[in-house]
């Protein structure tokens, strides 16, 4: 048996920064004032090397000598040290074990070892044992993580049960109301009742069958709110607008908006989507509009622009785009956070553009609330905001995206559930790009990263309202990030000689196999045990609906199969054909040589059963608005209303405090294309409005460059989400033209972000106000999302 090597590494005293401010944080926050001092050692366990190879891989991979200490096997501990261990849980992607198990491949030039790593952490100090399991919960992230085993283990060897065939739920289209509801919920599905009835219907009918537990979980994943935004189709059938002096505009506008419905949708549904595009469309049909790119490939935003090249003009496709990542940065904020910067940027890179700057916006409680008051359920807003600014700037760095613009809202009521926005812009020159529908005959690869059961269940499951258990229930939900995987998609897909081989491209958001291949032509079939996976013992529903981060999957005619994955393999990218287009407009896919789902695209295309509401728009309250409260609050807290007392009242709001110590973990300097830092003035202090970069011109000259900013104040929007979507519009068109910007040739992407609707009229009302207040300011501007 092949022995298993370990050691610890620490850093030096000088060097020991992370050791250092969790000391400082754990005493502070958690008012553990008995911590004398912290320790903290990377362990790593690694077999499937040569005593020669470990020695040098000590040197050169696990550790930096001038500033790591390293121990074999193990380390001094004093006597009133206390120790404990923490690491991934099975199944977690460990992107340190990982990339030392690559390198140690480059260096050796031999089959990959296996490494396991968990870091350690030394407390001294005469801890009381509730002091130790207070600063083990604060640390232990359940969704991800659990404390690790002080012994070595006897193999790295990861035994996993080798899964049973897919099962076929018997009697499903038998089942009666009562039972049917009782399978959705031991399914743990997202999916309505009426949705699992239609479901039932339709394999009875049409199918005359019961359906695999995969076709199932696939129809679930594909109707989520998620991938097909059931909320924003919900058919409007009634809208009541409550009487105040501050409806009136609400009602001018819904009036104008009727009237603009009427002449783009005709008879068709009023839905919150429509609301939502109709600017755009009306100024398409008015001959407005006409640097919009209209494709069948719609994962971002896309504008075609003159970019001036060593002076000359070519015409440049700009994408942009901008995604959340709330649920699951509430639930694990590093994984949530990064792969919400990683999710944005595979849509436009879908597009096949290259993505060169990032923005992000994020809402959080008050960071400075002790530890004790977390909600229960909750992680600790100190612990979310620090932990996703770290993800994020992680992400960000290892991949080389310049991070333009962080800005951080504060406001109690995101201890409800966390705001985690990233916007990313990207370009390509037209000539690069190819967009042609699939025929019959062409093959589908799939290119990037493996398959893990991290992602498991993230897009239905961020259409469940969570509970409490939620941070205990939901760890497969969370996808892990690769960085440098997604870095080497980017160079990949900056070929033109692989562009040009793409005719249509989709990346592997929610949704996994099922949707980002399912969505790409009508008619496929999938080869479920060609895909690459992580590891063993994965089922072909986790084949088909896992959610792993970094992966592709591209078009390409049969004959230039082998050589994209050529060229995929220069970029040390595996890519392999795992499907095939046909013409029968059903997805087939097969496991095992099984055929596990076989589904008609009319009816994965329904969306499920069709759902309806009523909208009540609450009038905002004339006694209790946000500017006479405003103005109210500092008359009452400093009689005299005076400049001084004004200004000091508004010095200590939270969302008025400097962020420069959040903007700097954050590297806006990446490729050389930022035009302004984030802070600048006389001593560089001053945050910027809005974000600018030149177009990555490929080591040539170019003067065009882009600019990105955004609005919202929450105070505005909590007391009229209608007034507060036109204060966001306004407020970033000014941010835009301080800079210079021309405000007619904004584009617009709104994101809105509301508590789970049900059937509550009220709630409705909301983010139909909020879309009607964008409506609005947008056609009096001209303007479109």
């Amino acid at each position: 048996m092949d022995k298993i090597k370990r050691i610890y590494v620490e850093k030096k005293e000088d060097y020991a920064i992370e050791a250092k401010n969790l000391l400082k944080n754990l005493r502070e926050n958690l008012n553990i004032k008995k911590l004398n001092n912290i320790r903290i050692l990377n362990r790593y366990d690694i077999s499937g090397i040569t005593e020669k190879e470990f020695r040098r891989a000590t040197r050169t991979i696990f550790s930096e000598p001038p500033v790591d200490m390293v121990y074999n096997e193990a380390f001094k501990i004093e006597k009133n040290e206390i120790v404990f261990a923490i690491e991934y849980l099975p199944g977690q992607y460990d992107q340190r074990a990982d990339s030392a198990a690559q390198c140690i491949q480059i260096t050796t030039k031999k089959s990959k070892p296996i490494v396991r790593t968990a870091k350690v952490y030394v407390l001294k100090g005469n801890l009381a044992e509730y002091e130790i399991l207070k600063i083990k919960k604060y640390l232990i992230n359940p969704v991800d993580s659990r404390e690790a085993n002080l012994t070595k283990p006897e193999s790295l060897e990861i035994n996993f049960i080798i899964p049973d065939d897919v099962k076929i739920l018997i009697g499903f289209t038998g089942k009666n109301k009562n039972e049917l509801e009782a399978l959705r919920k031991e399914l743990n599905l997202a999916m309505r009742f009426d949705d699992i009835l239609y479901c039932q219907k339709y394999f009875k009918k049409d199918e005359k069958r019961d359906p695999s537990i995969t076709e199932i979980k696939v129809l679930d994943t594909y109707w989520s709110d998620h991938c097909r935004h059931t909320t924003f189709n919900t058919k409007i059938k009634t809208v009541h607008i409550e009487e105040s002096i501050f409806s009136f505009p609400i009602k001018i506008a819904f009036k104008k908006y009727l009237k603009s419905h009427k002449s783009i949708y005709k008879d068709k549904d009023i839905t919150l989507m429509n609301i939502a595009t109709i600017n755009a469309k009306e100024l398409l049909k008015k001959g407005g509009l006409k640097d919009l790119e209209i494709s069948g490939e719609i994962n971002a935003c896309s504008i075609i622009r003159d970019v001036e090249i060593e002076d000359k003009k070519e015409e440049w496709h700009i994408m942009f785009k901008n995604e959340t990542h709330n649920h699951p940065t509430e639930i694990e904020p590093f994984g949530g956070a990064a792969t919400c910067l990683g999710g944005a940027i595979r849509d436009p890179l879908s597009g096949r553009s290259y993505v060169f700057q990032a923005m992000r916006v994020t809402g959080s409680g008050d960071p400075k609330r002790k530890i004790e008051e977390t909600l229960p359920g909750k992680l600790p807003q100190q612990k979310i905001t620090i932990e996703a600014a770290n993800g994020y700037s992680s992400y960000g760095n290892q991949v080389g995206l310049a991070t333009g613009m962080v800005s951080e809202i504060y406001d109690e009521g995101y201890i409800a559930k966390r705001m985690e926005v990233g916007a990313v812009i990207g370009a390509v020159p037209k000539k690069n790009i190819i967009r042609k529908e699939p025929e019959p005959g062409d093959s589908i690869v799939l290119v990037g990263g493996k398959t893990g059961r991290d992602g498991i269940g993230g897009a239905t499951g961020s259409s469940k309202t969570h509970t409490e258990e939620s941070i205990y229930t939901a760890e497969a939900e969370v996808q892990k990030g690769n960085p440098p995987e997604e870095r080497k998609l980017q160079r990949l897909f900056r070929n033109p000689q692989v562009t040009k081989m793409i005719k249509k491209s989709n990346d592997f958001g929610a949704g996994g196999v099922s949707v980002a291949v399912g969505e790409l032509t009508e008619g496929m079939e999938i080869n479920l045990d060609l895909i690459p996976v992580k590891y063993k013992g994965l089922n072909g529903t986790e084949l088909a609906i896992s959610e792993s981060q970094e992966r592709m999957a591209v078009v390409v005619l049969k004959e230039n199969a082998k050589n994209f994955i050529r060229y995929a393999s220069e970029e040390n990218l595996g890519a392999v054909e795992i499907a095939k287009v046909t013409s029968d407009k059903r997805l087939k896919m097969f496991w095992r040589g099984k055929k596990i789902v076989d589904l008609s695209r009319r009816f994965i295309s329904t969306n499920g059963k069709r759902q309806n509401t009523n909208i009540f728009v609450s009038a905002p309250l004339e006694n209790n608005n946000f500017f006479k409260n405003r103005t109210q609050y500092i008359k009452d807290k400093f009689p005299g209303f005076d400049l001084k007392n004004i200004w000091l009242a508004n010095m200590r709001d939270l969302n008025t405090a400097s962020q420069k110590g959040l903007v700097e973990r954050f590297d806006s300097t990446i490729g050389a294309g930022s035009v302004f830092l984030p802070f600048g003035g006389k001593y560089q202090q001053t945050p910027i409005e809005a974000m600018v970069a030149k177009i990555p011109a490929f080591l040539q000259n170019t003067k065009t460059g882009t600019v990105m900013s955004f609005g919202f104040n929450p105070r505005i929007s909590k007391w009229s989400p209608f007034h507060g979507a036109i204060y966001s519009i306004v407020e970033a068109i000014a941010k835009i033209v301080s800079c210079g910007g021309n405000y007619k040739s904004i584009r617009f992407s709104l994101q809105e972000y509301f508590e789970k609707l049900g059937h509550d009229t009220k709630k409705w009302g909301k983010p139909f106000s909020a879309l009607l207040g964008a409506y609005y300011v947008m056609k009096e501007l001209k303007l479109a999302a």
